[in-house]
């Protein structure tokens, strides 16, 4: 079930926040486990069989490296072996086929085998667990006595499938208990509001652009296309994620809940050091907490911090995708950023403002023909494409998808830096009386959800990419 659903928005959503809401304190947590577990098998029946696994499995596992805390050897294998175990279910479903794809490749005849599809969420919900478990043994959390509450940190639905990845330690206190009002609600309904409209109105349609030219053989793209269908999967991506994840932190905060920003307008960076700092904010955080600190970070020498830097940008490359081009890309952002850390960071910096913005824009749709394309060959000739080594510098195609869409290039140019939201509460800014101010807002933002509902009820696009993370 997609948050940009009808069925989402005008069923589910509706019948839970009723319930959730007159049930006494401590029933809450139990309707929301219960429509967690429902929201997760409203798509995968099968698979909130594996979720409830890994619950019952990593709720014992936190226990066993509590009891074993006074004994450091036993207490690192039990660690070991919960992340071990947590690790190779992820690497089953998200790796066998790339893994027996590659092997395929050198033999004299293919090694069959069924493709299965991956678990929505997988990614997340297995990450969430080994940071608990790594937290217990670094001693900065308790391991979580009651059950219900810990299922309930594994399977919440509003960042279940996409993020973001929630730390226990920072949800703990919240899980036995938390705030409802009526501020937070609205306050929660503006985020999901502002990330339903970037998912629907500008996303799904970017996407649809991108479509039309990932449909052409790179090597008939002219630069012009090219250029147009690079930006376009640029917006797609970021208002697509960051759109959800909006939604995330404003359903987080109608049920009480209080979940850290994900993205911090990454598109306005003046180094890919920065960018990385402001996009996709809770995965970059995971990756430095739980493999490149223990790694030995930056406390030592230059080389060994290269090889720590590229071990997790490889890493990185893995977790979002089971191809080649996916551990290219994680390579290529770990390749910039050691660059940028030891040979031209310092000159970078004495650069214009703009020159800076231009030289990480550009490195950055470079990085997303790596990330879209099927194949490290097709990202190659779309790159050439880029250059000029497709089908020319312009044609009718890429001029008319421009001229056709410089609309949703304003609004997406304008929504991925603050102006967009100040132009949208530019309005109510102007308003002294606080009622009159409040009053002003709503309205404004239920036009935007209507606007949104119609965009949804008249396409059928309505993709959301992180889903095959």
């Amino acid at each position: 079930m997609l948050f940009s659903s009808i069925t989402f928005l005008f069923l589910f959503l509706p019948v839970v926040m009723a319930v959730y809401y007159i049930v006494p304190g401590r029933a809450k947590n139990i309707v929301l486990l219960i429509a967690s577990l429902f929201f997760y098998a409203w798509g995968e029946p099968v698979y909130v069989v594996l979720m409830i696994l890994s619950i019952l499995f990593n709720y014992f596992c936190g226990r066993d490296i509590r009891a074993n805390a006074e004994d450091e050897r036993k207490a690192k294998l039990s660690l070991a072996f919960a992340v071990a175990v947590n690790v190779l279910i992820l690497g089953f479903f998200k790796y066998y086929g790339f893994i027996l794809d590659t092997v395929n490749s050198f033999l004299p005849s293919d090694i069959p085998y069924r493709e299965l599809p991956l678990p929505v969420g997988i990614s997340f919900y297995t990450f969430q667990a080994i940071s608990y478990l790594v937290d217990i043994y670094r001693k900065k959390a308790e391991p979580q006595k009651n059950i219900l509450y810990f299922a309930l940190y594994i399977s919440m639905f509003p960042q279940l499938i996409a993020g973001p990845i929630v730390r226990y330690v920072d949800i703990e206190a919240q899980l036995r208990s938390r705030k409802i009002s009526i501020r937070r609600l609205g306050q929660g309904a503006v985020f999901f509001i502002i990330g339903l409209a970037k998912k629907v109105i500008i996303a799904n349609t970017a996407g649809e652009v991108f479509d039309q030219i990932a449909g052409v053989p790179a090597s008939s793209l002219s630069m012009l296309t090219a250029w147009v269908g690079v930006f376009s999967y640029a917006f797609q991506i970021y208002f697509d994620f960051s759109g959800y994840s909006d939604m995330a932190v404003g359903l987080g905060k109608m049920f009480g809940f209080e979940f850290k920003k994900n993205f911090d307008y990454p598109y306005i960076s003046k180094s890919i050091t920065e960018f990385w700092r402001r996009w996709h904010i809770s995965l970059s955080t995971w990756f430095r907490e739980y493999v490149y600190i223990p790694l030995g970070g930056n406390r030592c020498s230059v080389s060994r911090n290269i090889f720590n830097l590229m071990v997790v940008w490889a890493l990185t490359g893995m977790w979002h995708g089971a191809a080649w081009n996916f551990i290219a890309w994680g390579v290529y952002y770990g390749v910039i950023l050691v660059l940028e850390k030891y040979i031209w960071g310092d000159s970078l910096e004495r650069l214009p403002a703009v020159a800076r913005h231009i030289y990480t824009v550009i490195l950055v749709l470079v990085g997303w023909v790596f990330f879209f394309s099927p194949s490290l060959g097709y990202s190659l000739r779309y790159l050439a494409a880029m250059v000029g080594g497709g089908a020319g510098i312009a044609d009718s195609e890429g001029a008319f998808l421009l001229f056709t869409h410089w609309l949703l290039y304003v609004l997406a140019v304008l929504g991925s830096s603050s102006l967009g939201l100040r132009l949208l509460n530019t309005v109510p800014r102007m308003i002294r009386n606080e009622k009159a101010k409040a009053v002003t807002a709503a309205v404004i933002y239920m036009g935007v959800f209507v606007i949104a509902v119609a965009f949804l009820v008249t396409d059928t696009f309505n993709p959301f990419l992180y889903f095959r993370f």
